[in-house]
């Protein structure tokens, strides 16, 4: 998959420096769960930076951020967003293609009474023993939005 040099650009732009974080902790846990684009393009950004500076990262949706992986997503989880165009779903498949494992909720897909086949390639639905390891993990910070 290839993205259009603009977004390339606009991810690079919108991550933030926090060198700290790298020392601090090898793995992230990033749940979304919020329904507001902006905040799910901020939780991709911020995500994306940790995977900048190293961080081994999965993300979790659940409830309207599970939305973010549906082939036929919302229009507010695909329309560009300021100050660089980029959309909340547009920057989660920049995030896959660095090798961020994505899954939704295990309670996601039943409760939209649909399959594993609504979902973008490479999504996968989270098995609740492993995703609570994930998040256990001493080694994990766990970041909600």
């Amino acid at each position: 998959m290839t993205f259009p040099r603009p977004f390339t650009a606009a991810a690079l732009a919108l991550t933030l420096a926090t060198p700290a974080f790298a020392e601090n902790a090898e793995k992230l846990v990033t749940v979304v769960t919020s329904e507001n684009p902006q905040t799910q393009l901020m939780a991709m950004v911020l995500t994306a930076q940790a995977v900048e500076q190293g961080a081994e990262t999965r993300i979790l949706l659940c409830g309207p951020g599970g939305d973010l992986a549906l082939i036929d997503a919302p229009e507010s989880a695909t329309a560009p967003q300021p100050p660089r165009d980029a959309s909340p779903q547009g920057m989660l498949q920049m995030l896959m293609a660095n090798g961020v494992t994505v899954e939704v909720c295990a309670i996601y897909l039943p409760g939209l009474g649909a399959t594993p086949e609504v979902l973008i390639e490479g999504v996968t639905v989270a098995q609740p023993p492993a995703m609570a390891g994930a998040m256990m993990d001493e080694d994990a910070r766990v970041w909600s939005f």
